[in-house]
């Protein structure tokens, strides 16, 4: 095992770092693949689909390379938890081999470019439930025993960190950060917000902070915002509270859609990209230590034929809407992208369950 960055991670000191965006929804939108459950790591299963993910993830890092910046590469493991990996099929042997393979990859991706910028390999945790509006809620204890099956795999790969994205109340944060803890590994907790700034679970945002920090049991090496276009949390962040000072991650939703409206949309919506990068910009100042640059809904992928030339001020991003089909909107991120020095809004994968309405495609024999 040779976890590179695990003991230090370089993105603390404050470089700009670069991520990619909605790898679920691009795969969805601009592949046109089937993930059963919004699940990506079924690719992982075959060669045709390791391919896929090698091609999505390439773009981003030659951009970070271009621009001197560094790169979080996130595994491709959003769905790889024991809940989900159970609707579509996986025991818990073919998990574990997923989440291990899933950052053989990334290791195999960082090879290539850790020569010229810091590389970190982050391994992906997403809900138990659902990303938007989960149906039901674990204690802290019980989202500590739940997460620890991933992020035990994690801990005994090359994995520098983990992070938690789209985590919709702060009792989950805190298992996630507990079983982190637990096994050794830094790890990240991205919230996602609705309109009003408050987290899903109604709670605001800056208590949801609070709430993760004053556990004696875990560990967070800071905060991240994702899966909310930036006119839902702007006055919530505005405030020069001294909470802001946790939060070094972005990835923000191109749509101003709220998230009952994203998860009801039949098409992306990929917003207004030079007002999402205006407001990238502005966020900077807003929030001392924010240094990690990705993006979520709407926007778009660094290979996107709308864009001028590959991740040009047309869009990075790459988590796109939640759950649907279609294009991925990368103009939003790559205009970002250049006037943040390069720092594209791209995302995580934002909505529930990709595959609602299509058939859900059989999973790839392994």
């Amino acid at each position: 095992m040779d976890a590179v960055h695990r003991q230090s991670l370089p993105q603390l000191g404050g470089d700009l770092f670069l991520t990619d965006g909605g790898l679920e929804t691009f795969l969805i939108f601009e592949r046109d693949l089937d993930l059963p459950e919004f699940a990506a790591f079924v690719l992982l299963a075959n060669e045709s689909g390791r391919t896929e993910l090698r091609d999505y993830f390439t773009p981003f890092l030659d951009l970070a390379v271009e621009r001197g910046l560094g790169f979080i590469l996130e595994s491709p493991t959003w769905r790889a938890n024991p809940s989900w990996a159970e609707k579509i099929g996986y025991g818990p042997d073919e998990l574990a081999a997923a989440n291990r393979q899933a950052i053989e990859l990334m290791v195999e991706l960082r090879e290539v470019a850790e020569a010229e910028t810091p590389v970190v390999i982050s391994g992906c945790v997403g809900p138990e439930d659902d990303g938007y509006a989960p149906g039901r809620t674990m204690t802290a204890t019980e989202a500590c025993a739940y997460h620890s099956t991933q992020v035990g795999t994690f801990a005994a790969t090359d994995a520098d960190m983990v992070t938690a994205i789209t985590m919709t109340y702060a009792e989950e944060a805190i298992g996630v950060a507990r079983a982190a803890a637990a096994a050794a590994v830094p790890a990240a907790i991205a919230f996602t917000v609705e309109t009003d700034g408050r987290l899903p679970s109604g709670q605001p945002l800056a208590e949801a902070v609070a709430q993760v920090d004053a556990d004696p049991d875990s560990e967070v090496a800071y905060f991240m915002i994702n899966c909310a276009h930036p006119t839902h949390f702007e006055s919530v962040v505005g405030t020069g509270a001294h909470w802001l000072e946790r939060v070094r991650g972005l990835r923000a939703n191109a749509s101003m859609m709220s998230h009952a409206e994203l998860d009801e949309a039949t098409e992306l919506d990929s917003g207004d990209p030079a007002d999402l990068a205006a407001r990238y910009v502005g966020l900077r100042e807003l929030m001392p230590r924010l240094n990690v640059l990705g993006g979520c809904c709407g926007t778009i992928t660094a290979t996107s034929p709308r864009s001028a030339r590959p991740c040009s001020t047309e869009g990075t991003g790459r988590r796109r809407i939640a759950r649907a089909r279609g294009t991925r909107d990368q103009g939003s991120s790559a205009v970002a992208m250049r006037q943040l020095r390069s720092a594209s809004a791209l995302r995580p994968p934002c909505a529930r369950r990709a595959s609602a309405r299509r058939p859900r495609p059989r999973r790839p024999k392994r």
